[in-house]
């Protein structure tokens, strides 16, 4: 911990490790939030299409990702979980302490990203796809040697792409059943409103519209309306009438038991996965 000091929020350059989709979401949402100047972005990428990508919105795109690291004081392992170990292994001889690491890698624990890294000023991030549009919900996990400040200044990075919790690692499994692969429940929740819908007589354009557009008004309603969701449920079904019909059928078909089998076992195949 000697080397550790902290890192000036304002004017620190941040890299990243992989230059895919995630890591262009992160990106975009700190410079259009404000976060950061575009000039203090780095990644690393030989091919054109993520190059452009990147350098359509001021980020500086490098050869190698040793360079990345070297001008960096936050690095960010955006890689697939699959070659995360061999990408920090090649880069362990520049990940000093006075470089805070970051890991978005699904299913990659804090105790083998410290092990391969040399040190613990590592956090572990668990964002999820909606990044991409700005309303991630992402939670993160303090390595052994990272700080409270630390911890803040991901916290207000991640908080460029949306929502921002901390937690034990612990939890991470179940986190990764439920809002990494929950936008995946949510999809399909929506195909089959559409297709109700167009059950029911709608065209197929206006059946997925309306049915997009009303899981985006009650998430935001369950979000910032400070009800429980339940009561308002209740506020849409009167007595007898259509509302309470549509939810009679969908407690009859185990609707709510269906959905939390789904959290737990992804939540299994997370902590499967992360076994093997």
């Amino acid at each position: 911990m000697a080397n550790v000091s902290p890192i000036p929020t304002e004017s620190y350059n941040l890299g990243f490790i992989g230059a895919g989709k995630m890591a262009e979401s992160i990106a975009r949402g700190v410079v259009k939030s404000g976060v950061l100047p575009a000039s203090c972005i780095r990644t690393a990428h030989r091919g054109t299409a993520r190059r452009t990508a990147f350098e359509s919105f001021g980020v500086k795109v490098l050869d190698e990702n040793s360079q990345v690291v070297q001008e960096s004081d936050v690095v960010v392992f955006s890689v697939k979980p699959q070659v995360v170990k061999d990408v920090v292994l090649q880069l362990r001889p520049l990940l000093s302490e006075k470089k805070l690491l970051v890991s978005v890698a699904a299913g990659v624990k804090l105790k083998d990203l410290q092990e391969w890294a040399g040190h613990s000023r590592f956090i572990r991030v668990m964002p999820n796809t909606p990044a991409a549009v700005g309303v991630a919900a992402s939670v993160i996990g303090l390595g052994a040697a990272a700080t409270k400040d630390d911890g803040e200044l991901i916290s207000k990075l991640f908080g460029a792409i949306g929502k921002v919790w901390t937690a034990d690692e612990k939890l991470f499994d179940a986190i990764t059943g439920l809002s990494g692969s929950g936008p995946a429940y949510i999809y399909l929740a929506i195909e089959a409103l559409a297709d109700g819908g167009v059950a029911a007589g709608l065209p197929r354009e206006l059946a997925l519209g309306l049915a997009s557009q009303t899981v985006l008004g009650a998430a935001s309603m369950a979000v910032t309306g400070g009800k429980h969701p339940g009561q308002l449920k209740d506020d849409v079904a009167s007595p007898g009438g259509t509302t309470i019909a549509g939810i009679h059928e969908l407690e009859k078909a185990g609707f709510r038991g269906i959905l939390m089998n789904a959290v737990v076992a992804a939540a299994k195949r997370s902590r499967e996965l992360s076994q093997s």
